[in-house]
């Protein structure tokens, strides 16, 4: 599938791609809520020690992931 660079979509070749796109839109979803670089770099000091804070951002991811695979049909013969 040719995108370009920057280009996000939900149908993807394999589950392991949805993954990846479902990891890239949680990521999005952080930088777009904070803007500001260094405060971002700053509280990823914190967070990524805080085990509440991991757990909340792998639950952000997977609910990405089901959106992925539903859009791509991973769970249908």
């Amino acid at each position: 599938m040719a995108k370009k660079k920057d280009e996000l979509s939900l149908i993807t070749d394999t589950p392991e791609e949805g993954f990846e796109v479902a990891v890239q839109l949680a990521r999005k979803g952080v930088t777009t809520t904070q803007p500001d670089k260094d405060v971002l770099f700053m509280l990823r000091d914190v967070y990524s020690k805080d085990p509440d804070a991991l757990i909340a951002s792998s639950h952000v991811i997977a609910v990405h992931y089901q959106t992925v695979a539903e859009a791509n049909n991973y769970w249908r013969e």
